[in-house]
């Protein structure tokens, strides 16, 4: 997946970088680390609108899903052991993504063989709760999944939602092809 965040120049914005992200406890001292699922939502549906307008559809999800895994891959290789066996890795970001309120994740299938999977992401932080539109929503959440999954195995992933709370579904599946 190419990394359109890397093409920015010191011109207009600084390459992303793990510890550009500040020390959140000392700068919020009196606020805490905690913020609203409201005003996540509030930038990421703005921001998605925007750029939908600007570029067409395809273009923000494409857009989206490149900075999905550019958070997943730095969330994965910043807070989580690779080190570890698949059972061990899965029962990790399980608690990682709990513990940081973005949902909660079971393996639905695995082969080993191809490396392939399905799993679902309940009380999903973009979704849970939206009215049904009969669309499903989740483009960050692939491209925040196959970062993930890049970190972890080496591998390239297609990954790609195909039940959502916004389609009327209480939970998201997301299907991860190897590439």
């Amino acid at each position: 997946m190419e990394n359109v965040f890397r093409k920015a120049t010191s011109e207009t914005h600084n390459e992303f970088s793990w510890g550009n992200l500040g020390d959140i406890k000392e700068g919020r001292g009196d606020l805490g680390e905690e913020m609203p699922v409201l005003v996540y939502r509030l930038m990421q549906f703005t921001m998605l609108d925007v750029l939908t307008r600007e570029f067409g559809v395809d273009k923000a999800d494409e857009l989206f899903r490149a900075s999905g895994f550019l958070a997943g891959r730095e969330f994965a290789i910043n807070t989580l052991d690779l080190d570890v066996d698949l059972d061990s890795f899965v029962a990790n970001l399980q608690q990682a993504l709990e513990e940081n309120k973005i949902g909660i994740l079971r393996m639905e299938a695995f082969d080993a063989e191809t490396g392939n999977l399905t799993l679902t992401v309940g009380q999903d932080l973009d979704c849970s709760g939206l009215p049904i539109t009969n669309e499903t929503v989740c483009t960050y959440d692939e491209g925040f999944i196959a970062g993930i999954l890049n970190a972890y195995t080496g591998k390239e992933y297609s990954v790609r939602e195909v039940d959502c709370w916004a389609n009327g579904d209480r939970t998201c599946r997301f299907n991860g092809v190897v590439m």
